[in-house]
């Protein structure tokens, strides 16, 4: 029964933040559902290890995206 009730529950998203010191260059990466808590993280499309301790390309970011709300509707046919 958990798994037909599974179906129709919104699943979190993971996303990738960089954290990115004062200079703009690439110190950590995470794969979290939410954005980690400090101004130094930012979104990124994919992580990429050869950034490390190299500035961060600008094409790497993500646009912010806006709030949305938690809950999705049912589409109805």
């Amino acid at each position: 029964m958990n798994l037909f009730w599974s179906l129709f529950t919104a699943r979190r998203q993971h996303r990738h933040y960089a954290r990115v010191d004062n200079n703009g260059v690439c110190r950590a990466f995470k794969h979290c559902a939410e954005r980690p808590l400090g101004n130094e993280w930012v979104e990124v499309a994919e992580p990429r290890h050869t950034w490390l301790n190299q500035p961060l390309p600008a094409n790497a970011r993500v646009a912010p995206r806006n709030v949305r709300s938690t809950g999705r509707q049912l589409l109805t046919a």
